[in-house]
């Protein structure tokens, strides 16, 4: 199996993907702008990372929905403008707390919501705590993997930051308000490094070919 990524060009997507720290664990680096159908022969699944420009993303929208309709993965992360240009997609704005850590005992309320699946069996819940740009609402038969617990603490939750769909393409569609291309590639937010680390191992062991 092969797993690729695109590239917008900018630092932190050059510094993330092609750094040394991760530069391995993808088989093909695309350039977005350019992105043509021909690059996504034998890609089994494809990395959209944060802050791709939703502009190019609505300018490729037929050849991403068509590597889904093949059976194909596609992960979407955050500031990526999804909501317009995915299926079934649903995003609220919330504001950004980026100083939240600073107040004593303060908790973001992420929560892992499905800790049985395989990507925490690389990713702990803690290592997808920094911030989020938005919240995400999966359509019925969607899977949310991380969320955040709604004010009450009923134990509903208010949005996810991270869910997997099978149900709305062939394909599986993984969705993220989170940022860490950026974030790794700035050199700031180590939170984001760890979130990394276990995220690419998993979709090390889940989407590349072996031997």
């Amino acid at each position: 199996m092969t797993l690729a990524v695109l590239d917008s060009g900018t630092y932190y997507h050059h510094e993330t993907i092609r750094g040394a720290r991760y530069r391995d664990r993808f088989d093909k680096v695309i350039y977005a702008p350019t992105l043509a159908e021909s690059d996504l022969d034998g890609v089994d699944a494809l990395i959209v990372p944060d802050r791709t420009h939703p502009r190019v993303l609505r300018a490729k929208r037929p050849l991403l929905l068509g590597h889904l309709a093949r059976g194909n993965t596609l992960i979407v992360l955050a500031e990526t403008a999804s909501h317009e240009w995915l299926p079934n997609v649903s995003w609220t704005f919330r504001p950004t707390n980026f100083w939240w850590w600073l107040e004593r005992g303060a908790d973001p309320g992420l929560r892992v919501a499905a800790p049985g699946h395989p990507l925490f069996g690389h990713l702990r819940g803690e290592d997808a705590v920094w911030h989020y740009h938005g919240v995400l609402h999966p359509p019925a038969g969607a899977e949310p993997l991380i969320v955040v617990e709604a004010p009450d603490g009923g134990g509903d939750h208010a949005g996810c930051l991270l869910y997997e769909d099978r149900a709305s393409a062939p394909g599986r569609l993984i969705v993220s308000t989170l940022d860490p291309f950026y974030h790794h590639g700035s050199h700031f937010m180590p939170a984001t490094t760890r979130f990394l680390d276990g995220f690419l191992a998993w979709t090390d062991a889940t989407f590349r070919r072996r031997g």
